[in-house]
């Protein structure tokens, strides 16, 4: 119970209010919170993370290049110990740590990181690799000529300034800047609640703009886009779209897509590499060539042997990466542009204080903000020299009165007894004032030489024209603007440069997988046990009929080819299996693979369940319109059916039905017909019918189809095709028995038939021939057959050497298979 007690009142005490004291004030805890979070906020916003939009500088690197200057280090100056000047600008201005300052004074040294660097730096600054400067015991630095032309007049009234953080000395609150650097260098910056990210730009692009907004003050941003293209990265790159560009530019914020300069090398030997030249700002490419190397060892780009880094010293880039024989360069490069930060999207925010109050602002609202600030600038200076012009014309009119009485002033100052004496008689005999009368006092006896005399007359006179023309600069505002124009095209034509990055007008192009592929003929190939590979046709020779063949993959001793088919690498396959359902996948999507290679399992393409496999393979050309089409499926058992091919546009990938099957039956192919066509059926044993397509009514995917052709016991479909309107003329029907016989008979022996009969005989199957296992419609005799057996034999020959015999002949040996073996499908090259 004490214990309890012990705590309840400790929790008593902790909410009564402290006795008041001397110098304690007690305050809510709410507002103290809020107002000191906003006064750190404030701070960081104001002295730290946003720039000035007038000279486009964070407090930090003002102070690195003012401390620079007091130091004397000009960029004709010696180098001098960077620990030196980080010393001085700690001690003198920036209240921080050194690695701020250091690291801020690296940055501005970086080619890479300032496009226009302030600082020149001797000794090792780092690395587009990421690498870190060395310590700054170790470098050394000075400013760079265009430095300083950021503090040129500074020295002249043309700035205020602000005491230091121990009101020992004064520093500038901003510096007189003769160029928009915030648009030159560009900057990034992470405040509270709020960021900066402006690009760098072109010197010359931005003045040219500067010189027209001046004389056109009306002038929109799209018309200042006419001079400034877009952003000018350091490191090069290409910038996309011109209009994201003047978006960005119009609001202040938007994203702009960039990309690392590749290029495609041939090589003589056949294979290529990708050879990048240019890297977007501010990416790392060590870590860039990590990821992509990264990407190839995960198998997520293939096709790679080898990535170097060839470049030098900056701004010299140069990665090269190696393609094996056979890759399609174009797929590799896309692929680094999707997967790694070789494309990245620039986002602009382009923040920065205005009157020391954060704004966002446009090109239009940088550039005037500029012209705002020069014009200061000039009349500040104007005023300046103008002050110091009269004081000494006044000095120069004294000294040429008393060189005219230059014998009564000696008499007068030999006459006094001490110096204040001799100037109280000067300005009361000769009405000098105090100025004049210091100055002839200390006036040395060698001006009164001839040459002397009328150098004070000539400096006279120069000095009234002078006055005379800074006064009526004063009184022009277009003259102000006009010296603001002169000097900025000055130091563009001295500083100014190429543009480095690229600016394409169009936004990327999304590229699509098939974009990337060359249009192409290839052979697919699909065994029973579902293995599968796409192979080049130039890989079978061809044979005359009868010959042996060559192998075409090693398949497994229960394992034999099923399908065989030629399409165009950009054809949409459509997958139908025996269980009735439909997949669909690209050609170009299945490994390409050499004529003995064995292929991959379609598994990894298909979501085919446990004892499902593919019995047909439909290609769709690229271009068809499905919309015009039908697909006409047929089973083992004879039953047929047609369905809109619009209804397989589109597959899942989980798959479709495509039709429902009886039990026992199982989808044996598919074609695709359209109207007026005729279909043709052959089975096993040797019987043929050819009925209308038309006959048969177009039915929903799930519906199970009606009867094509009556069979007998043990008989079942091995061959359909469709007879087109055009072709049923010259037309033959090509049947192959088992045994590698087999013959092509003119269609016009078949009659048409209702739908649902007998049929007629098309082969006279005996021993010798076995029992048919292909049968299909061709037109014409230009095409090339090849006939491939279970065990993987492979024969290609002419069309034209089988001949056209009855329907009810064996054929000739198209085949010679060896012991054992048996023809399991062909196709047409």
């Amino acid at each position: 119970m004490k214990k309890g007690k012990d705590k309840k009142d400790a929790g008593d005490a902790s909410i009564t209010p402290r006795p008041k004291e001397d110098g304690i004030k007690a305050v809510s805890i709410v507002p103290e919170m809020r107002e000191s979070y906003l006064d750190y906020a404030m701070s960081v916003i104001v002295a730290r993370a946003l720039p000035d939009v007038r000279d486009g500088l964070k407090p930090v690197h003002r102070r690195i290049l003012y401390s620079m200057h007091g130091l004397g280090l000009s960029h004709s100056a010696r180098f001098r110990k960077s620990a030196m000047i980080v010393g001085d600008v700690l001690g003198k201005y920036h209240p921080h740590g050194d690695v701020s300052v250091y690291d801020a004074m690296v940055k501005l040294a970086q080619g890479w990181s300032t496009r226009y660097p302030m600082v020149q730096g001797q000794g090792n600054f780092g690395s587009t690799d990421g690498d870190s400067a060395a310590a700054y015991r170790y470098t050394e630095a000075k400013m760079s000529s265009m430095a300083g032309e950021m503090l040129r007049d500074i020295d002249r009234e043309t700035v205020n300034f602000v005491p230091n953080y121990d009101g020992r000395l004064d520093e500038p609150v901003v510096l007189p800047s003769a160029l928009p650097n915030l648009l030159l260098n560009g900057t990034l910056g992470i405040a509270v609640g709020m960021a900066t990210k402006i690009p760098p730009h072109n010197l010359r692009e931005v003045v040219d703009a500067l010189s027209y907004l001046i004389d056109n003050e009306d002038a929109t941003t799209e018309d200042l886009m006419k001079f400034v293209k877009g952003p000018d990265f350091p490191t090069g790159a290409v910038a996309f779209s011109k209009t994201d560009i003047l978006h960005a530019y119009a609001s202040g914020r938007g994203g702009v897509v960039v990309r690392g300069e590749a290029e495609i090398v041939e090589e003589k030997a056949g294979s290529s590499s990708i050879v990048i030249t240019s890297i977007p700002y501010q990416l790392n490419k060590a870590e860039l060539i990590i990821k992509m190397a990264d990407l190839v060892r995960e198998k997520k780009i293939e096709g790679v042997r080898d990535i170097r880094d060839e470049s030098t010293e900056f701004p010299d880039t140069r990665i090269v990466i190696e393609l094996k024989s056979g890759v399609f360069p174009q797929k590799v490069l896309n692929a680094l542009y999707k997967m790694t930060e070789l494309e990245q999207t620039f986002h602009y925010n382009m923040l920065a204080l205005v009157d020391g109050v954060p704004k966002m602002l446009t090109l239009k609202s940088m550039l005037a903000e500029f012209v705002k600030h020069r014009e200061i600038v000039v009349r500040r200076r104007a005023e300046f020299d103008l002050r110091k012009a009269k004081e000494r014309a006044h000095i120069l009119e004294g000294l040429k009165k008393a060189l005219d009485h230059i014998d009564e002033i000696i008499k007068l100052i030999k006459k006094s007894k001490d110096v204040e004496t001799a100037k109280d008689g000067l300005m009361k005999s000769f009405k000098f004032s105090d100025l004049q009368a210091v100055a002839i006092l200390e006036m040395r006896l060698q001006k009164l030489a001839g040459l002397e005399r009328k150098k004070i007359e000539d400096e006279l006179l120069e000095k009234q024209k002078l006055i005379k023309e800074l006064m009526e600069l004063l009184a022009s505002a277009k003259r102000i603007r006009a010296v603001v124009k002169d000097e900025a095209v000055a130091l563009s034509l001295k500083y100014g440069d190429e543009r480095r990055t690229k600016i394409m007008s169009q936004g990327v192009k999304e590229i699509k997988p098939e974009d990337l592929i060359p249009e192409t003929e290839s052979v697919l190939v699909l065994t029973r046990g579902g293995y599968i590979k796409r192979t080049d046709p130039s890989e079978y020779r061809s044979q005359k009929r009868g010959g042996v063949g060559v192998v075409d993959l090693n398949t497994k001793e229960e394992d034999f080819v099923a399908i065989f088919l030629t399409a165009n690498t950009h054809s949409d396959l459509l997958f139908f299996s025996d269980k009735g359902k439909a997949y669909q996948i690209k050609m170009y999507d299945i490994p390409e693979g050499k004529r003995a290679t064995k292929g991959k399992s379609v598994m990894n393409f298909l979501q085919l369940v446990d004892n499902e496999r593919v019995s047909s393979v439909l290609a769709m050309p690229k271009d068809t319109k499905w919309k015009d089409i039908s697909l006409f499926m047929t089973t083992r058992k004879g039953v047929v059916k047609k369905s809109a091919a619009a209804s397989f546009a589109d597959v899942r990938r989980s798959g479709l039905i495509a039709i429902t099957l009886d039990n026992g039956d199982e989808l044996l192919c598919v074609q695709s017909v359209s109207k007026g066509d005729d279909v043709s059926l052959a089975t096993r044993l040797g019987q043929s019918i050819r009925f209308k397509s038309d006959s048969v009514r177009e039915m929903g995917r799930t519906a199970g189809g009606v009867r094509g052709i009556k069979l007998e016991e043990g008989d079942a479909v091995v061959g359909a095709d469709v007879i087109s309107k055009d072709g049923a003329k010259d037309g033959t029907l090509l049947v192959l028995g088992e045994h590698g016989y087999g013959k092509r008979t003119a269609l016009s022996e078949y009659k048409v038939q209702g739908r649902a009969g007998s049929g007629i005989k098309t082969m006279a199957v005996t021993k010798k021939t076995g029992e048919l296992v292909y049968a299909t419609v061709v037109d014409g005799e230009d095409e090339e057959i090849v006939a491939i057996s279970k065990n993987g034999q492979v024969i290609r020959t002419s069309l034209a050497s089988i001949p056209v015999l009855g329907r009810s002949t064996q054929g000739v040996r198209v085949m010679k298979l060896r012991e054992g073996d048996k023809v399991a499908g062909a196709t047409f090259l």
